[in-house]
């Protein structure tokens, strides 16, 4: 059963739409405690009754045992059997001098005649099988209805003498004394509890106001603090039922403090890094402005063009980085691909550019899938880096190679690697490579420094591990991503590594 609300409190039942609306947890812990109390007061009640009818049936069933004692022993029987009552008038009058409640007795002889009484009464019912438990002979009692009411009848049968057969003596008052007492039992346990249930409810209420204060002060601190105070709270200041919430909130907010700083981080980053193209085209912009010679205007805006891809490349590249930071934060919408198809349609992309250049790109498959659970556009923006970078700095008559493989040792790793015999990393600006806006001096090529750090930040949401390595005979780079394999390998065993 559900309870009137408190204030403050609110339906637990969804609302509209399915949704689950604001609700109390002060409101929720009342009706627990007290919905019971209520639900058990009604049964409390009719077991308190059961119990007072119990408790009243006692005295007045003894009375009920003497009156029966006492017929009996007016009892007398002759020489043919034939029971008589020797039941004086004075007796009579005395049995018969209850005013709350009617008296009947009855004398049935061993033929089943009436010898006595008052014929309301029902004939006894058959002799009942005798046990340890049960004797035929003992004092019975039993409820029946008289006239229209209730009665009490205690009955026995008693053996004549000689073996003359038995005689029943039943002797039954209606109940009316008995329920006056058990009404006033009844009344007497029940009259405190409508005193004890309000003050228990008020109790109760206190009780959890108190409790929950530790609440309410917490979210006051809460509601106290500046937008950007991120810090956490103390878990020993809170009760220890609170303090996993506490614990999970710190950490939630230690998350989103390493998410702004790094925001901020990027967006001092680019901002510095875009100033520079945008000075220079400004700057290139103003000497076309300038210029008369249709030759020199004609190189001024040759100029603008390229420093306009260049700004255009680090602003595709900037998008890419917030792309993968944003979807680091969760692996939702993740799908079946198939390195081996990636690896084809990316460098199919990159072929005129080879091919302008004057580098031999090449493309190396198993020739079965090497399926891995990823973000497509993700995967493509990854190897489409790597096969830039292979490109830009691999020198005209250089080769660059795109390889899907499979490692015999580990089957359940697909491998990712893009390898050249350009000019190479130095061993100690290996792992700087990977941090944003670094760049290899003395390289001769442009670039913004973000490639490899978008590579980095993709592998990591993938699982994947990505190493930096000589190129075939120690000549160039090779950089090798290491995937966790989906599903079961499909097709014969494909190529391993080295083979």
């Amino acid at each position: 059963m559900r309870l009137p609300r408190w204030p403050g409190s609110a339906s637990s039942k969804g609302g509209a739409g399915g949704r689950r609306p604001p609700y109390s947890l002060f409101g929720e812990i009342l009706d627990w405690m007290l919905a019971p109390l209520l639900f058990l007061w009604p049964i409390s009640i009719i077991a308190t009754h059961h119990v007072a009818q119990g408790i009243a049936d006692k005295p007045y069933d003894r009375a009920l045992e003497a009156n029966v004692a006492a017929i009996a022993r007016l009892m007398q029987v002759d020489a043919m059997g034939r029971v008589t009552v020797n039941f004086p008038a004075p007796a009579r009058a005395l049995l018969r001098a209850d005013e709350e409640d009617a008296i009947y007795y009855q004398v049935i002889g061993p033929r089943g005649e009436l010898v006595v009484g008052d014929v309301e009464l029902p004939p006894p019912p058959p002799e009942p099988a005798e046990d340890d438990e049960h004797p035929a002979r003992a004092l019975h009692f039993a409820d029946l209805e008289i006239a229209g009411e209730d009665v009490r009848i205690a009955r026995r049968r008693f053996l004549l003498p000689d073996g003359k057969g038995e005689a029943i003596v039943q002797v039954a008052e209606t109940r009316n004394k008995r329920e006056a007492l058990a009404s006033r039992i009844v009344t007497g346990v029940l009259l405190p509890q409508f005193l004890v249930i309000p003050a228990t409810v008020v109790l109760v209420w206190l009780g959890l106001t108190r409790g929950i204060a530790p609440l309410n002060r917490l979210q006051a601190l809460i509601r106290r603090r500046r937008p950007a105070d991120l810090s956490p709270i103390e878990p020993a200041s809170v009760p220890e039922e609170v303090r996993p919430l506490i614990i999970a909130f710190n950490d939630m907010m230690q998350r989103l403090d390493e998410n702004l700083q790094a925001q901020q981080r990027f967006v001092a980053d680019a901002a510095h890094q875009m100033r520079t193209p945008l000075a220079g085209l400004k700057m290139q912009t103003e000497l076309a402005l300038s210029e008369h010679d249709p030759e020199a205007l004609r190189d001024s805006l040759q100029r603008i063009h390229t420093g306009a891809e260049r700004a255009a490349h680090l602003i595709n590249q900037l998008l890419a980085l917030a792309r993968a930071e944003a979807s680091s934060h969760g692996r939702s919408g993740l799908e079946r691909i198939d390195l081996e198809q990636l690896v084809r349609e990316v460098a199919t992309e990159f072929v005129p550019r080879a091919l302008h250049k004057g580098v031999d790109l090449g493309v190396e498959t198993t020739g079965w899938p090497l399926a891995v659970d990823g973000m497509p556009v993700l995967l493509r923006e990854m190897l489409k880096n790597l096969i830039d970078n292979a490109i830009k700095y691999t020198p005209r008559g250089g080769h660059v190679t795109v390889f899907s493989a499979y490692d015999a040792a580990r089957p359940r790793v697909a491998l990712l690697g893009v390898q050249d015999d350009g000019v190479g990393i130095p061993e100690e600006d290996r792992e700087r490579v990977f941090e944003r806006f670094y760049r290899v001096l003395g390289s001769g090529v442009e670039g913004s420094g973000l490639g490899l750090p978008i590579v980095r930040e993709i592998a990591d949401l993938h699982a994947a591990t990505i190493r930096l390595e000589h190129g075939p005979g120690g000549v160039g780079t090779r950089f090798l991503i290491e995937f966790p394999r989906a599903g079961e390998p499909v097709g014969p065993r494909p190529q391993a590594m080295g083979e």
